[in-house]
């Protein structure tokens, strides 16, 4: 089914809420171009790798968010976000926004040491990419004072940066390369990859790019919002450019419908390629950006597709995928976090990590930078840490350490057919107080059994049975350095989240 969303919709998804209209704004914010500032002669960096002052990590930060105060921006006003891995650094690109001010066009380039740190180190770009605009004006609209949804990809030395660049025409879009021979840049347009236009023809809005290149050297991107789903295309690994002149690509991924309503907006791919597995991992966005934002996952044995569910479902059918493993949540004592999607996915000393934005439940208009430890299940399933990485160092959990008391989240989805105007509530997942007991029973506000083979504990609640894995991490809510965690999903591909609490 070819579903098209209003252009409230589209509109309001990036031009409204990533340019940041929070308490201090009253409405719609319009970035304007900056000239550029090339980076300075011998790089200089104010991070090291020392102790984390996790006293500067407030859920919110007004004071923060102008555009004045970008050397203190660190984890914030980000959105969208995607990394890049290098030897001294890891990087990250994300869409230009700020919480409740007006902010430069660019794509905005943070950098840390240990990935709790973030320092801000400036704009990829000048401005609005010229021939993006260019196209847009082409057609007939005025492409939007932002630029969206990175993508940066290292190749044989050069540094490619996609780019995303709309409109309020419907659909009206680009998807441009940039490249740099370092990750800050400067980077310098090159060509557009593939566009989109407000007409009768079949195919997704050209934003939200993300790209795997394989053992063999093939490169895919892969791009959509809304529309009609999620698009692979073939690159040129010479150029970065669209291997056919003109070519959109094909449809891999799609959501489910209720009647003829669309189930909600499915954007936001990440690709990557598993070689322990040999699996190629489609990361999508589910739902409305301030809210219901959630992360699904899909898998295959090719680039091309198809990738399957779970359950074994092919993504392009018309359904919503399990497993959901990142979505709304809510522990015990705080206003939880919304908004938790567009997932940035990395491998780095062996160990991978998910980023994505997080929205206060205080004030759903902030933006703050999430990064999560992701675990794989025996089966070969990504599982995401139910806190965020705090630089802690891993060690096998001992049985006689689980017994006590647990806040646990069994994840829950409600089906909100449309977009912002329907999607208004996150739906949060609320944790419950449950105690796991020496004698390997559960009791609280659910109650079971449970077994524990390190590094994996089963929990059996009701008709389901869970299998989650045991990590080492802080507990973020309770400011606690250290707790246990658990994390995994049931034969449903269900998820379920836990940390154990001192009292």
């Amino acid at each position: 089914m070819f579903y098209k969303p209003s252009i409230y919709c589209l509109v309001l998804a990036y031009c409204l809420l990533a340019p940041g209209c929070g308490e201090e704004a009253t409405g719609p914010v319009t970035a304007t171009p900056t000239p550029s500032v090339p980076p300075p002669t011998g790089d200089t960096t104010s991070l090291d790798d020392g102790a984390v002052d996790f006293g500067l990590f407030s859920d919110t930060y007004s004071q923060l968010a102008s555009a004045d105060q970008t050397d203190n921006w660190m984890h914030y006003n980000v959105h969208d976000p995607v990394y890049l891995v290098e030897e001294d650094f890891t990087w990250c690109y994300n869409t230009d926004v700020a919480y409740g001010h007006a902010i430069r066009p660019g794509i905005q380039i943070r950098r840390s040491i240990n990935l709790v740190e973030w320092e801000f180190v400036g704009w990829a770009l000048p401005g609005i990419p010229v021939q993006g605009a260019n196209f847009i004006r082409r057609s007939g609209g005025e492409p939007f004072g932002n630029i969206w949804a990175p993508y940066v990809i290292e190749v044989g030395g050069e540094y490619r940066l996609y780019y995303s660049l709309s409109s309020p025409t419907p659909r009206l879009s680009a998807i441009g390369l940039a490249t740099a021979d370092k990750p800050r840049g400067p980077f310098r347009e090159r060509e557009l990859v593939v566009t989109s236009r407000d007409d009768a023809s079949r195919q997704t809005n050209a934003i939200d790019p993300t790209v795997i290149v394989t053992p063999t050297g093939e490169h895919w991107m892969y791009y959509g919002s809304a529309w009609d789903g999620i698009y692979k295309l073939e690159l040129d690994p010479d150029t970065g450019l669209a291997m056919r002149n003109g070519d959109k690509g094909v449809r891999v991924a799609q959501r489910g419908f209720t009647g003829n309503t669309i189930n909600g907006n499915l954007e936001g791919p990440e690709i990557i390629y598993h070689p322990g597995f040999d699996q190629y991992y489609l990361f999508l966005a589910y739902d409305w950006l301030e809210t219901k934002y959630n992360v699904r996952v899909g898998r295959s044995d090719s680039p091309t597709g198809p990738f399957y569910d779970y359950l074994g479902n092919d993504l392009n059918d018309e359904r919503d995928d399990l497993p959901m493993i990142l979505a709304p949540y809510r522990f015990l004592g705080h206003s939880g976090w919304q908004g938790v999607s567009h997932p940035g996915v990395f491998e780095k000393n062996d160990n991978f990590y998910l980023g994505h934005q997080g929205r206060p439940g205080v004030d759903p208009l902030y933006m703050v930078m999430h990064l999560r430890q992701l675990f794989w299940t025996e089966g070969g399933w990504p599982i995401v840490s139910s806190q965020r990485y705090a630089t802690e160092e891993e060690s096998a959990v001992g049985e006689a350490e689980i017994s006590g008391g647990w806040e646990l989240i069994l994840f829950d989805y409600t089906v909100v057919p449309g977009y912002a105007d329907e999607q208004r509530s996150p739906g949060f997942s609320d944790a419950q107080r449950v105690d796991l007991s020496d004698d390997g029973s559960v009791s609280g506000a659910t109650t079971g059994t449970w077994s524990y083979d390190s590094p994996w504990l089963t929990l059996a609640l009701g008709g389901s049975t869970y299998t989650l894995r045991t990590e080492r991490g802080r507990d973020w809510e309770n400011e606690v350095a250290e707790t246990i965690l658990l994390t995994g999903l049931d034969a449903g591909g269900n998820a379920a989240w836990a940390k154990k609490v001192s009292n």
